[in-house]
Formats: structure tokens, C-alpha cells, sequence
């Protein structure tokens, strides 16, 4: 049976490309690979750098937003680490690693100065970025999202949401862990077939294998 999950990222892709920005490998350190979204073309625009969330990688979360922000800017959109092609070897999980690995990456794709723009988690690393390389990032656009999470900010919360852990949250690997989480992430309420949602997990599970 086809997964529709599956079945739409040829066509996403291939609205990317039409955007005019391609995928691009960056070999961050030895062990550690960043995935971009890049300007198929050199360009003088202003820089823009999107930052996705949980929701998934890069090109899901901004798919409707970089056709009509890559007539103005050059476009970057990054997978972070642990989504899409970005891996990493490294145990270190936090807003300020992925930061680090962003700024490098970007430094290594010729970009000197950039508009961040940070969703949900994205918006985390965002402000990571912007606290760690003032000099990177000239402007800084955040939605969804909050500077830091605290370790006493974190147990209430997912204690209030009915989650004993963060990942039990973020990473849920049932139908009903899924529906919890986008309960939490919109503001309002979104229904989708069942399928759908097995669909987003089963492609979940495979990438992260």
C-alpha cells in the first residue's frame, strides 16, 4: 500500500528545485553531516536561514514559504541534526550543539551574515545562534517558541501534558503520541486520517534507523 508520506517528497523536492534551491552536503566535522537547501545560483540577495521544529526536516516545515521568500533572498534550509540527512556521531543533544553545527555549516557555504528565522525548536536554536554568533545573525524571527527550556520548565510542562519524558513528547511512536503532539503543537485542533498518521511514523521510523 502506498505511504503518502512517502509518496509527496519527490514532488516536494522537485517544487524546491523550481523555487531555485538544491541539496547541498556539508561535512561539518568528521562523524558529523549537515543536509542544506541551497540557491541553485549565486546571488547577492540578502541571506534568510529557515529552521525547522519537531514537525520534521527542513523542506516539510517551510515547503509553502520558500517559493515566495526565494524571490527576495537566497534561501537556506537546513535539516538539523537527527532529521533527514544530517547525522552525527557526537552524544550531545542540546540547542547549542545544533547552533554550533549550523553556524559551521553556514560559514562553510560562504555565508557571512543572515536572517534567522526559528520555529517551535528551530526557534531554540535560533536564539542559540543569534546569543553564540552575534556577528552571523543580523536579524532574528521567531515563532512558536521560547529562548530556553529549562530543566524545571520541562518536568512541568510535560507533567501537566500527561509525558513523563521530552521524547516521549517529541518523538512519539504511536498513532495516539502523534495525535498528543500536534494537540500540544496547534492552536487548533487538526484531523487527519488514520493512515495519514501511520504514514508519518512509518517514515519517522525508517529515517531514523
Amino acid at each position: 500500500m502506498v505511504n503518502f508520506v512517502s509518496a509527496q517528497k519527490p514532488l516536494l523536492h522537485w517544487l524546491m528545485k523550481m523555487a531555485g534551491v538544491v541539496p547541498h552536503t556539508v561535512e561539518i566535522e568528521p562523524g558529523t553531516v549537515m543536509n542544506f537547501w541551497v540557491p541553485s545560483k549565486t546571488t547577492n540577495k540578502p541571506v534568510v536561514v529557515l529552521i525547522h521544529g519537531f514537525a520534521g526536516e527542513g523542506i516539510v516545515t517551510w515547503q509553502f514559504q520558500v517559493g515566495s521568500l526565494a524571490k527576495n533572498y537566497a534561501v537556506y534550509v537546513p535539516d538539523l541534526l537527527f532529521f533527514g540527512n544530517s547525522i552525527t556521531d557526537s552524544p550531545d543533544r542540546s540547542p547549542s550543539f545544533q547552533a554550533e553545527c549550523l553556524s559551521k555549516g553556514l560559514r562553510k557555504l560562504g555565508v557571512e551574515r543572515c536572517t534567522a528565522v526559528g520555529f517551535s525548536y528551530g526557534g531554540m536554536v535560533a536564539f542559540k545562534l543569534a546569543e553564540m554568533w552575534p556577528e552571523l545573525v543580523r536579524a532574528l524571527v521567531v515563532s512558536g517558541s521560547i529562548m530556553s527550556m529549562t530543566d524545571s520548565i520541562s518536568e512541568a510542562t510535560l507533567h501537566g501534558l500527561g509525558f513523563s519524558s521530552s521524547s516521549e513528547l517529541l518523538l512519539p511512536t504511536s498513532v495516539k503520541g502523534l495525535k498528543a503532539l500536534l494537540s500540544v503543537a496547534a492552536h487548533k485542533k487538526l484531523w487527519f486520517p488514520e493512515k495519514l498518521h501511520r504514514d508519518f511514523l512509518e517514515v519517522g521510523e525508517s529515517s531514523t534507523v
